[in-house]
């Protein structure tokens, strides 16, 4: 298991913090909160079992926006929960789904074989975590794009609003809050619904124009809007 709470880096604590509320993570993951419930419920969810009266840590933020993003690949929720299984079990893994890397061809899950013997033997070899721990040869595979991985480690960034967009969640920044280069988007939307140009506030914060509208999409100013300001 990826060693995540023993390192001297102080923002590495905030990643068990219970820091977002069930209706953002929904919000983020583009799901309903009560499937983000649903999942976290019991031991036949996909997810750990979490206490409903307790906000979501980040490693459970993440592991929501995956498995988010696995079912809408099209993997079968048995399958997701068997991998969760199979980590738990086999590697003592508590938040697989933000610790490794999975790839999936839109009906099964796979890691790379190097990710667990911790080596380049196995290069070019895949597990499949949902059967097992199962060998499968290389293929043409998809990647779970919106998220960046440390070199050998968790999901450090979750292009939250998608790949192309620049709004990202990293909790070494904001606190993990979402946002375009250190600014929240919250506080981009203050300032539109306080009547400033867009101008204005990307010339403020320092910002590129495309940044300022993929933080006001985000935080749902209507796209018709942004459109007439761009033009």
């Amino acid at each position: 298991m990826p060693a995540v709470a023993t390192s001297h880096d102080a923002w590495r604590r905030r990643l068990f913090l219970p820091n977002y509320q069930v209706q953002e993570a929904a919000r983020y993951a583009r799901i309903a909160p009560q499937t983000v419930v649903h999942w976290q419920k019991g031991t036949a969810g996909p997810l750990a079992p979490r206490d409903r009266r307790e906000a979501l840590s980040y490693l459970q933020l993440i592991e929501v926006a995956v498995v988010a993003a696995l079912r809408k690949y099209g993997v079968p929720l048995r399958r997701i929960r068997d991998a969760r299984d199979y980590f738990a079990r086999t590697l003592k893994s508590e938040h697989p789904f933000a610790e490794y890397r999975f790839k999936t061809d839109g009906h099964r899950l796979f890691i790379d074989f190097s990710e667990i013997v911790g080596s380049k033997r196995g290069k070019g070899t895949l597990l499949r975590p949902d059967q097992q721990g199962q060998l499968a040869w290389e293929a043409v595979i998809g990647r779970l794009k919106e998220f960046d991985y440390e070199r050998r480690g968790i999901v450090i960034r979750w292009h939250v609003a998608g790949a192309d967009s620049t709004v990202v969640i990293d909790p070494r920044i904001s606190f993990g809050e979402p946002m375009v280069k250190g600014v929240p988007t919250w506080i981009i939307k203050g300032r539109w619904a306080a009547g400033e140009a867009p101008d204005e506030i990307a010339g403020d914060f320092g910002l590129g124009q495309m940044e300022v509208v993929d933080a006001l999409s985000f935080e749902g100013i209507d796209d018709d809007q942004l459109r007439k300001w761009l033009h």
